[in-house]
C-alpha cells in the first residue's frame, strides 16, 4: 500500500486550529503502518469526549466546539480518519473500505487506552463510531449522535436493487448543481437512487473541490475564504483526495451491499446498549433527516433522554450550530 503524507507547513497559520498534534501508528493490513493523527485538549483527568468528523472534513470541523467543551472541564479527543486532515492517506481509492476504517480507528482507540468516553459523532463519524462503540462498549460511556446513522438495509426488493445498481453503473457523472439538487429532493420511491449522485459526483472528480463542497452545505454562518482553504490543506494535490473520493461509495444502501452484515451485528449490541445515547439532529439536513427517530425507537439508552432538534446549521453543524452542539454534550455528561 503507497502511503502519502501531507507535509507539516500545510497546517501552518489555519484560522481557529492552533491544536498541538498527536499521532500513533497502525498497522495498514498489508504489511505496513499508517499514522493517524488527533487532537488532546483540556485537562487530562476531565470526563473524555471524542469527536469523530465525517466525508470530506477533518478534526478542523470541531474547532468552534473544542474551547467550548474544555471550558467545561472536559477532554477533547479528535481523531483524523485516515485519507483525512493530518492522518497519512493511502494512495489508490481502492485502498479505502469502510470495514478497514473501523479497524483503523479501533487500533488507533485501544492504542491510546482510551476509555469512560463520550462519543460525539456526526456523518461518516458515526458510521464508524458507532462500529467503534458496538465493538468497544467498555469503552465508552455516553453517545451523542449528531446527523449521521448506521445504516444496516434489509430484504431490498430484487427489482428495485437491480435498477439501483444499474443506475449507478451507466449515470454520467453529475455537475455540482446536479447532486445538491438531487440530495435535496430525493426520489422518495427509491432514495438510494439519489445517494447515487453523491457517490457518482465524489468518486468521479479527480480533484475534488472539498472546501468549496464544505462551505456550501453550511448553514448558519458564512465561511472565510482562510476557512474554506483551511479544508483543502490536507490536500496538496488531487492524489491526496482519494479517501474523500472512495468512502461515499462505502456507505451500505442496499441490502446486499458490503458491509451490511458488520452493521447488523453492531445493531444488536446497540439495541441492548443502556448507557445514555442522545440524538442532536438539525432540522434542514437533507441526507440525514429522520435518521434520528430509528435510534431513538431501537436503542434502549435513548430512552428518556432530552433529544433535541437543533434549528438550523445544515449538515455540519458543527460549523454552524458548534456552540449549540457542545451544550448538548457538556449538559448531557453533567446530568449522566
Amino acid at each position: 500500500m503507497k502511503i502519502l503524507r501531507t507535509p507539516d507547513e500545510r497546517f501552518d497559520n489555519l484560522p481557529g486550529y492552533d491544536f498541538a498534534p498527536h499521532y500513533t501508528e497502525v498497522a495498514d493490513g498489508d504489511g505496513g503502518t499508517l499514522r493517524i493523527h488527533h487532537v488532546d485538549q483540556g485537562p487530562k483527568g476531565g470526563p473524555m469526549v471524542i469527536c469523530m468528523h465525517g466525508q470530506p472534513t477533518w478534526s478542523y470541523l470541531y474547532r468552534h466546539m473544542i474551547p467550548v467543551l474544555t471550558g467545561a472541564g472536559l477532554r477533547v479527543v479528535a481523531p483524523d480518519l485516515v485519507g483525512f486532515g493530518r492522518s497519512d492517506k493511502p494512495a489508490a481509492r481502492e485502498d479505502y473500505t469502510y470495514e478497514r476504517q473501523v479497524g483503523w480507528l479501533n487500533e488507533w482507540l485501544r492504542s491510546n487506552d482510551l476509555t469512560g468516553a463520550t462519543l460525539v459523532c456526526q456523518d461518516w463519524g458515526g458510521l464508524i463510531g458507532l462500529r467503534m462503540v458496538a465493538e468497544n462498549p467498555d469503552r465508552f460511556a455516553r453517545v451523542v449522535a449528531a446527523n449521521t446513522g448506521l445504516p444496516a438495509p434489509q430484504n431490498t426488493p430484487a427489482e428495485r436493487g437491480a435498477k439501483v445498481r444499474e443506475f449507478r453503473r451507466t449515470m454520467k457523472t453529475p455537475t455540482m448543481e446536479e447532486m445538491a439538487m438531487a440530495l435535496g429532493d430525493p426520489d422518495p420511491e427509491m432514495p438510494e437512487k439519489s445517494f447515487a449522485y453523491w457517490q457518482r459526483f465524489t468518486w468521479d472528480n479527480e480533484d475534488l473541490p472539498i472546501g468549496k463542497l464544505v462551505s456550501g452545505i453550511v448553514d448558519g454562518r458564512s465561511m472565510s475564504p482562510e476557512e474554506i482553504a483551511a479544508y483543502d490543506a490536507p490536500f496538496p494535490d488531487p492524489s491526496f483526495k482519494m479517501g474523500p473520493r472512495a468512502m461515499p461509495s462505502q456507505v451500505p444502501t442496499l441490502s446486499d451491499d458490503l458491509s451490511v452484515k458488520e452493521n447488523l451485528r453492531a445493531w444488536g449490541v446497540l439495541s441492548k446498549w443502556e448507557k445514555p445515547f442522545l440524538c442532536a439532529f438539525t432540522n434542514n439536513d437533507p441526507v440525514t433527516k429522520g435518521g434520528d427517530r430509528v435510534m431513538r425507537e431501537r436503542i434502549p439508552g435513548a430512552a428518556n433522554q432530552p433529544h433535541t432538534t437543533i434549528e438550523g446549521g445544515g449538515h455540519f453543524l458543527q460549523e454552524g450550530r458548534g456552540v449549540e452542539l457542545a451544550r448538548v454534550v457538556i449538559d448531557l455528561i453533567a446530568n449522566t
